[in-house]
Order: C-alpha cells, then structure tokens, then sequence
C-alpha cells in the first residue's frame, strides 16, 4: 500500500558531499516521523538522523555538524544532506517512515530497500 523509494547514493571521496532523498507513495493520509537509517557491512543498523511532521530534528552523534535531514511534507519526502563525508559513512542508508493508510487511517512504520553510500579514502 505504501512505497519507499530511496535516490542519490554513490561513491564519494573522504571530505565530500552526497544528498539523499526518499519519496513515499501509495494509499497515504499523512507521514509523521520520518527518518534515515544506515547500516555498515558487518554492522547493526542504527539511527541517523529523524525529523517530525513540524520539523523538529534529531542526529546521532557521529553526525551531527555533518548531515542534515529536511522534509517536504506536500511531496511526502525526506531529505538527507550529508557534508564532510568520512569512510565509516559508508554504509547502506535506508529511509523509514511512519505513515498513516488513507483507507484505514492506521498507522504502521514503512521502510525503503537502501541506497548505498561509499565514501572512499
């Protein structure tokens, strides 16, 4: 019922910059929280970075001064620019939201399949 669709991944030199973006589709009635996971090879996922509907937001700290998430709420989709790229950025980045279903108006988290990000040395 609901798409996530993650863009802008690629290879990238230590010290530059990437920009993310995730657009939702499908049966949507509104998004609340969306939010940008990664997960490294041989490594758990973990939080990036989340940003509310009213635009209030969160980073990790290995992050933080670094990257920075948006939203564009008419479009339903996230944003990540990532500045000042390191090599233990790398990782699969995937986005995640938690979207209510216009026919039902329940609530459940969504994820998209990833973009990989390399960052290299």
């Amino acid at each position: 019922q609901v798409q996530l669709v993650e863009s802008g991944g690629g290879l990238v030199q230590a010290g530059g910059s990437l920009r993310l973006s995730c657009v939702a589709s499908g049966s949507i009635f509104t998004i609340n929280d969306m939010a940008w996971h990664r997960q490294a090879p041989g490594k758990e996922r973990e939080l990036v970075a989340t940003i509310t509907r009213g635009g209030s937001t969160k980073y990790a700290d290995s992050v933080k001064g670094r990257f920075i998430i948006s939203r564009d709420n008419g479009k339903n989709m996230a944003y990540l620019q990532m500045n000042s790229l390191k090599p233990e950025d790398t990782a699969v980045y995937y986005c995640a939201a938690y979207v209510f279903i216009r026919t039902s108006y329940t609530g459940m988290n969504y994820w998209g399949k990833g973009t990989l990000v390399t960052v290299s040395s």
